[in-house]
């Protein structure tokens, strides 16, 4: 095993390892969910941390890291009696973006399960994790479902496997790490909210900073062993002081006067239900303990509440992360008070200073990286009479569109799709391993051979042949393409406030289905990727705000770009199927042939069986009717932006297959 970079060279970066720190004194906190451009270190705190955590005392020979003191009596490798056991350094375990369902909380042998009537259980990862750390690294990439298994288990510190009537539990307490990169796409609300703490890194754009950045970790890259030496000293300063708080948590008194603040605070932040709350006050016991108090004191429950509650208050994906440092003070202020006098001297005795915010004295993560230029609109084509971005309407909730067929890719909340998850719709032969077994039909191949393979007991005897893989169909995300008119026939009667609100919104749709979203814009001569495929839909929000309008209607340069997007899209990812949102007045001017050259363009989608839908934006009393002629060529449907509204009058659900039909 490699020599980890210590945890006290890091540079700066105190909120992580503060917040990595107070998880290693209470892991109860509920973990740290690290937000940050690439090359900040994040990954490299997370491992230096494991180096840290105490030893950990488990039963010999036990998979599942019961502890002798007090083994867990529904371990499936007990029962273990209470006595002696060794002890081994708390482990750190690394869950893959691509792990299966059965890599995370273990696989059962379902053969011997039929045949024999036994548990052969196989752990998993949260088995490994137990007593020590999970990091998951890039989590919002995670699979859903893997993700909702990987919090259940955190927030019951225990790991539950049901297959086919046979059921194993075992104990599943760790420490949750996750990192991100918020361009590559969120996490959900509810999953934002099962992480206890969060953070906010960054590359420093100090200069002095950086150079002692590059140089430990050129001096770490040319002797780890000897690098780690010269750090050694602080490195066991700071878990002595780790193993000094845990013993001194349980005597931290929380008063009144702080749980009153902390509830204060949730209430004037307006964040969801009650784990907030639970999560600050268990945050600022942990902050005084770190600190050497026995009490915790009012700054404990402002640093709580800077690490707990931004990523609480998020009302919706296009939100940025954050809280009004103003409007906490102020909160704290008004509800503050010891419990033995309602209105105490701020300076007096008790006051104190904010305590220690880390642990080393200095440090940021090797490996730093300057933080990557956003690009720009540089190479936006220029028309005549260009006007300034306006300010999208206010988003609104969509009627369901979604691809025809039935699809592989992703798994989402968008269109049908065969999937690992979902309702089971028949069987066939498994092809490798066997990950989801259909027991009737399982039993109705082996049941034929029972009197030629001799059974004589009660028992099953069931042979790989026989084993047979349930189909199941759920959902998958697409990629969403939004192809935007932005020229100047959309700007007139100031018709794009409303347009960028209808567009908002499919993206706001988009999110909750965990789709993949790009944006193709138009206007002046040409076309433009405004946004390449990305599973961020911030990125997308934002440049849509950003959207200048004017100048001519190149229609078909925008599709034209919009269908050379799919087909380098195909070629790195052939099983999300596209949906293209063309969101136009069906207007093309510029050019000679600018109509027809458009339908052409149009009809390259249709023989390619490209799902799409066409949102006719266009307005006033007389109406041309382009969008719908539009839709044809497109082998699509247009539908209006007032039809766009899942509570409109036409309250329906529209799925893109019957409005195909309708369209032909």
């Amino acid at each position: 095993m490699s020599t980890p970079f210590p945890f006290t060279a890091v540079v700066g970066q105190d909120d992580l390892r503060l917040a990595l720190l107070l998880n290693a004194v209470s892991p109860a906190v509920g973990g740290v969910l690290v937000r940050g451009e690439k090359g900040t270190a994040k990954s490299t705190a997370v491992r230096a941390l494991s180096v840290l955590i105490p030893e950990v005392d488990v039963v010999a020979g036990c998979r599942f890291s019961c502890a002798p003191a007090s083994p867990d009596p529904a371990c499936p490798d007990g029962p273990h009696e209470v006595g002696p056991g060794t002890k081994r350094p708390a482990r750190m375990v690394e869950l893959p973006v691509g792990a299966s369902e059965d890599r995370l909380v273990g696989a059962l042998d379902i053969e011997r399960a039929l045949a024999e009537g036994v548990k052969a259980f196989e752990p998993g990862l949260l088995a490994d994790a137990h007593r020590g750390i999970l990091y998951v690294d890039e989590v919002n990439l995670l699979h859903d479902h893997l993700v909702d298994l990987l919090l259940d288990a955190a927030a019951m510190g225990a790991s539950y496997v049901e297959r086919e009537g046979v059921s194993v539990r075992h104990a599943a307490r760790f420490l949750l790490v996750g990192t991100m990169n918020p361009e590559e796409g969120e996490l959900r609300p509810q999953l934002l909210d099962r992480f206890g703490l969060t953070v906010e890194v960054a590359a420093s754009r100090e200069p002095d900073q950086r150079v002692e950045v590059v140089r430990r970790r050129l001096a770490y890259d040319d002797d780890p062993d000897g690098f780690a030496a010269r750090w050694a000293d602080e490195e066991s300063a700071v878990r002595a002081r780790i193993v000094a708080a845990r013993e001194l948590l349980p005597s931290v008194r929380l008063g009144d006067g702080a749980l009153r603040q902390i509830a204060a605070t949730c209430a004037a932040f307006e964040v969801d239900g009650m784990r907030a709350d639970i999560v600050m006050a268990r945050t600022a016991t942990a902050l005084a303990a770190w600190a050497g108090r026995t009490e915790v004191l009012p700054e404990d429950v402002r640093q709580a509440a800077l690490l707990a509650l931004p990523h609480r208050r998020r009302r919706n994906p296009f939100d940025a992360p954050g809280l009004d440092e103003d409007k906490l003070d102020e909160t704290l202020e008004e509800f503050g008070g010891s419990d033995d006098d309602p209105d105490p001297d701020p300076d007096g005795p008790g006051g104190g200073g904010p305590p220690p915010q880390d642990g080393p004295e200095d440090g940021s993560a090797p490996g730093d990286a300057p933080a990557q230029a956003e690009p720009g609109e540089g190479g936006q084509p220029q028309g005549g009479g260009e006007q300034s971005p306006v300010r999208a309407a206010e988003p609104f909730r969509t009627k369901v569109l979604s691809v025809p067929g039935l699809g592989e890719g992703a798994a989402g909340r968008r269109s049908r799709a065969r999937t690992e998850h979902g309702r089971t719709t028949g069987s066939r032969r498994p092809r490798g391993a066997l990950t989801k077994l259909h027991l009737a039909a399982t039993v109705q191949a082996a049941a034929p051979h029972q009197l030629a393979r001799g059974r004589s007991g009660r028992g099953l005897v069931v042979r790989r042949d026989d084993l047979r893989q349930a189909t199941r169909e759920g959902r998958e995300g697409n990629l969403v393409l939004f192809v935007v008119d932005a020229s100047g026939s959309m700007a007139a009667r100031q018709r794009m406030s409303a347009v960028k609100g209808a567009v908002l919104s499919l993206l706001l749709d988009a999110y909750q289905r965990r789709d993949k979203v790009g944006l193709v814009t138009f206007r002046g001569s040409a076309a433009e990727l405004a946004l390449p495929p990305t599973s961020s839909v911030d990125a997308a929000a934002a440049r849509l705000e950003s959207l200048p309008t004017g100048g001519r209607t190149p229609l078909a340069a925008g599709l034209l770009k919009a269908h050379d997007v799919l087909r380098v899209e195909r070629l790195r990812d052939a099983a999300r199927r596209p949906l293209v949102v063309l969101v136009t007045d069906g207007r093309a001017t510029g050019g000679p042939e600018p109509v027809a050259l458009a339908g052409r363009a149009a009809r390259l989608f249709a023989a390619d069986s490209v799902a799409s839908v066409v949102v006719d934006c266009e307005a006033g009393a007389v109406r041309l009717g382009l969008a719908g002629q539009l839709a044809v060529e497109l082998a699509g449907t247009a539908v209006t932006l007032d039809e766009l509204r899942a509570d409109s009058i036409a309250g329906l659900v529209r799925d893109v297959q019957g409005n195909n039909r309708r369209a032909a």
